[in-house]
């Protein structure tokens, strides 16, 4: 890929766009260009350009060199385990990764995860999923879905579920309880690890620019 004279970042629509908005735009970077009202998916203003897309393909960009750095949630992270450098945790977006089971059958589900040979998950993160009942020493079958976790277990796809959560608003909406809380989540920055060394300076300036923020944000 050849070299770029414009630093190319990855924003990840979604829950943490504003708060990836208030941290760039903090660093002195032009963010504004993102809230224009088009289907545009790249931005160029004042020598930087800007990639949005789902939080998901946000590593992908980076690892592979199409964008410098990104934001991302830590739970994205964790679950692909793409070869970047996580520059700074920056405290927003906060939100928990959690086993969860329907109310009514709460016990009954602890009692099979601490006895049955296998227990079946339901999860969009699959990797941590089995990394978590790997930890405690269960065998797990994981079935992959990409939306409407929370039926699953309502409709005997699975015991229970792992997903992601902020509120726990809608776990509630559909009677379900966590049982353990697994990992917790913030928004990153994380940089292409060819670009971190090539432009160092200007990457770490950013960095700084973003803690000076923080610390007048109090």
């Amino acid at each position: 890929m050849s070299a770029r004279s414009k630093l190319r970042v990855a924003v990840p629509k979604g829950a943490i766009f504003e708060d990836a908005l208030r941290s760039l735009g903090g660093a002195g970077l032009p963010v504004e260009v993102l809230r224009e009202n088009d289907r545009r998916l790249l931005y160029e203003a004042e020598g930087v350009e800007f990639i949005t897309g789902r939080p998901s393909d946000v590593p992908v960009f980076v690892e592979y060199g199409a964008a410098d750095i990104g934001i991302v949630g830590k739970d994205v992270l964790e679950e692909q385990e793409p070869n970047v450098v996580e520059m700074r945790d920056l405290g927003t977006g906060w939100c928990r990764m959690v086993l969860a089971a329907p109310a009514e059958r709460a016990g009954e589900v602890r009692e099979e995860i601490g006895h049955a040979e296998v227990v079946r998950v339901a999860t969009k993160y699959p990797r941590t999923a089995r990394r978590y009942f790997e930890g405690i020493g269960r065998q797990v079958e994981i079935i992959a879905l990409h939306g409407s976790i929370e039926l699953a277990p309502l409709v005997d796809l699975a015991e229970c579920i792992v997903d992601l959560t902020a509120t726990g608003t809608t776990l509630r909406e559909n009677n379900l309880v966590i049982l353990e809380e697994i990992s917790t989540s913030t928004a990153r920055l994380i940089a292409n690890r060819g670009a971190y060394r090539l432009r160092n300076q200007e990457i770490s300036a950013l960095v700084d620019a973003m803690q000076k923020d923080e610390v007048s944000l109090g």
